[in-house]
């Protein structure tokens, strides 16, 4: 007999993102409703709907139910485990939470996504605000020639773990911004995801007319006008958000620059309540830091003079102050008239502590903004850094977790601690070589069962015994997708190798206005069809997080090669490690801290990529590519004991496990937020 008590459960399960780390909950939405799961893109909203009653009336179900349920509340319940944690409230555009919620375009998006989940694992009081991009960033689809084309499928309030925002008396909030003296009318939609509250503003109703409603329906699409008018509701939007809430947060944390106009509504609010601008910019400062995730100068965000002048004109008129000194928040040198608002400056200017996102990238910064600093050294720069680091339970597969629970126990809740994952030295060569050929396996059942959904036409004849190397991330020119492509008839010897065969396997997306990274992936395409690679060159349509968790826990490989140090951070490499993956990477983001010569492999060395001219780095990092493949990789691959094991390549895999997962975790990153960022 069906269970009022099971269904109100699985309602409220079903409303916290709690359950995209959880997958013993997602397997109960799985269950309802298989089929209008998958279809949703893994929606536990859209199953519950649809749910079979003949599912739901199931005793087994039920009393899973309650063991997950249970797990929830206890979850909810926890302390945490911090103390006098400050009161954070974390600005970001986008935000990777899971495939069915798309509100992100890659890394920044997904670092965010993870610095929510941690934030609620740790008990840290944070709240988050972005923008309820309604249409997301896109869904790929290709033409028999294997252009890459956009489609942004609409995403559905009432399909979603998404509420209206409102007050104790159940109204809706609503605040205003201007754009010049246009005003523009916000909302928000709460989600939950954990402990964690996000917020994301909205202009799509009735108060706006037709033009506004769409300004925050895409994520990083239209002119330069949409953007900032964007980031204008992003950071002052946000503020009045969470005043009109009656929040009042310790620190303010700008996650990228596109959100730093919230400096400016807190320098507003301190004037109105009579402070001097001097000190009001005092107080803002103290309240505010900021990470910034771009190491090439001209990636910051910038806008004109003129078209911050006209767009900021009824901000700046209630600020009291003139052009020159506005643009000067904005500006390295004040005085040149031709020089663009840019809003990491703005945001290096108005926050008490500053961070890269690697200690690479931290050196990176300080060179990159010294000009801002001329009376510094590079070294003293005021830019520290703290790595990033990915939630585990978010990114190990079903399998990596049920590997880890036999092994290493309390894995999930004792993954703070070093001697956690030490446990691996006790680990068979065997079971990790099992735990290897399982995930592979895994992998290519998915890529066989999603090539038959793309628009791009491909065979899949991967081998489950093959080494399996994977490439997954945006396709931004930079980092260079077909590098491995470069001497066709040297990767072609590679592939021709039966006795020691490799596969590749591809995934990513490129910006709709970046045709460099779109003639990338039509390059891969037509390669995939010719003989020589057809069948064991892939490239998986419409990447997403689904599809990510799938390649980094099946590649035996990550490749990464990106033109060094154009390369923050990456987060990608990191998750392979608790699947016993192994990084080929570039020394570039998070890779020199985390490689060891035991663990993975270098693509040269620090003094192997310093040119700046792409004519000569790319062939230079082509050449040190095949080498690394020819003479390492796939030879100790490929080098079998009597046990039929690869015992050298097991031995880095345990190498990777032990050293890198919770080093490159984002526990160990939300922490070191705390202690060396939040708290003053």
């Amino acid at each position: 007999m069906f269970s009022i008590t099971t269904k109100n459960q699985l309602q409220e399960l079903s409303r916290n993102l709690w359950w995209s780390w959880h997958p013993e909950a997602l397997s109960l939405f799985m269950r309802l409703n298989r089929d209008a799961f998958t279809a949703s893109g893994n929606n536990p909203l859209v199953a519950l709907k649809l749910a079979k009653r003949d599912v739901l009336n199931d005793v087994q179900l039920q009393a899973d139910v309650d063991t997950v349920y249970r797990q929830f509340k206890d979850y909810m319940e926890s302390p945490g485990g911090q103390e006098a944690t400050p009161k954070t409230a974390y600005f970001c555009m986008e935000y990777g939470l899971h495939e069915s919620l798309p509100l992100y375009s890659g890394g920044l998006g997904i670092l965010a996504g993870d610095h929510t989940k941690a934030a609620s694992d740790v008990g840290l009081p944070l709240t988050a605000v972005g923008l309820f991009l309604r249409d997301g960033y896109f869904r790929q689809y290709f033409d028999d020639k294997g252009g890459q084309h956009d489609d942004y499928p609409a995403i559905d309030s009432t399909q979603h773990p998404v509420e209206l925002a409102t007050d104790k008396d159940g109204k809706q909030i609503t605040v205003t911004v201007h754009f010049e003296h246009r005003e523009i009318h916000l909302r928000a939609w709460k989600v939950e995801v954990g402990k964690t509250i996000l917020y994301l503003l909205d202009t799509d109703f009735s108060a706006n007319p037709f033009d506004i409603r769409f300004l925050t329906r895409r994520l990083y699409q239209g002119d330069r006008s949409t953007r900032i008018q964007q980031e204008i509701i992003l950071g002052i939007g946000g503020i009045r958000f969470l005043k009109a809430l009656g929040e009042s947060f310790d620190v303010y944390h700008m996650n990228e620059g596109h959100c730093a106009f919230l400096t400016f509504e807190l320098m507003r609010e301190r004037m109105s309540q009579g402070e001097s601008r001097q000190e009001a910019e005092s107080h803002v400062r103290e309240s505010c830091v900021f990470t910034t995730h771009t190491p090439v100068i001209a990636g910051h965000d910038r806008f004109e003079a003129g078209l911050f002048n006209y767009a900021m004109r009824h901000y700046r008129e209630s600020f009291g102050i003139s052009e020159y000194d506005f643009l000067a928040y904005g500006r390295v040198n004040p005085d040149d008239a031709n020089e663009e608002f840019t809003m990491t400056v703005l945001g290096l200017k108005l926050s008490r502590k500053a961070n890269g996102v690697s200690k690479l990238h931290g050196v990176v910064a300080r060179h990159q903004w010294n000009h801002l600093f001329p009376h510094l050294a590079p070294e003293d720069v005021p830019i520290s850094h703290i790595t990033n680091g990915i939630h585990i339970p978010t990114w190990a597969s079903p399998t990596s977790r049920s590997f880890l629970d036999v092994h290493l126990g309390t894995w999930e809740k004792d993954r703070e601690r070093q001697t956690t994952w030490d446990r691996i030295d006790q680990v068979s060569d065997r079971a990790i070589w099992e735990y290897r050929n399982r995930l592979r396996a895994g992998l290519i059942s998915f890529v066989n069962d999603h090539i038959r959904t793309q628009t791009m036409q491909q065979d899949a004849r991967l081998d489950r015994e093959a080494l399996t190397i994977g490439f997954a991330r945006r396709f931004a020119t930079y980092k260079r997708a077909p590098l491995l492509f470069s001497d066709l008839d040297r990767i072609t010897k590679l592939f021709k190798q039966t006795d020691r065969p490799i596969q590749v396997i591809y995934a990513g997306k490129a910006h709709p206005h970046d045709d460099g990274g779109k003639a990338f992936i039509q390059q891969i395409y037509e390669l995939s069809h010719l003989p020589d690679f057809n069948g064991r060159l892939i490239f998986l349509e419409n990447y997403n997080m689904e599809i990510g968790r799938k390649l980094i826990s099946g590649c035996d490989v990550w490749l990464n090669n990106p033109r060094r140090p154009m390369e923050a951070s990456g987060t990608s490499g990191q998750k392979v490690a608790v699947h016993g993956g192994l990084n080929l990477s570039i020394l570039d983001g998070w890779w020199p801290e985390g490689f060891d010569g035991t663990n993975g492999w270098s693509i040269g060395d620090d003094s192997s990529h310093e040119y700046e001219d792409p004519a000569i780095q790319d062939p230079r990092d082509a050449e040190l590519l095949y080498e690394k493949l020819e003479n390492e990789v796939i030879p100790l691959f490929y080098q079998r004991s009597a046990s039929g094991r690869p015992d050298q390549w097991i031995q880095m895999v345990r190498s990777a496990m032990k050293g890198l997962t919770y080093q490159f975790s984002a526990h160990r990153m939300i922490k070191d937020y705390i202690r060396q960022v939040y708290t003053k």
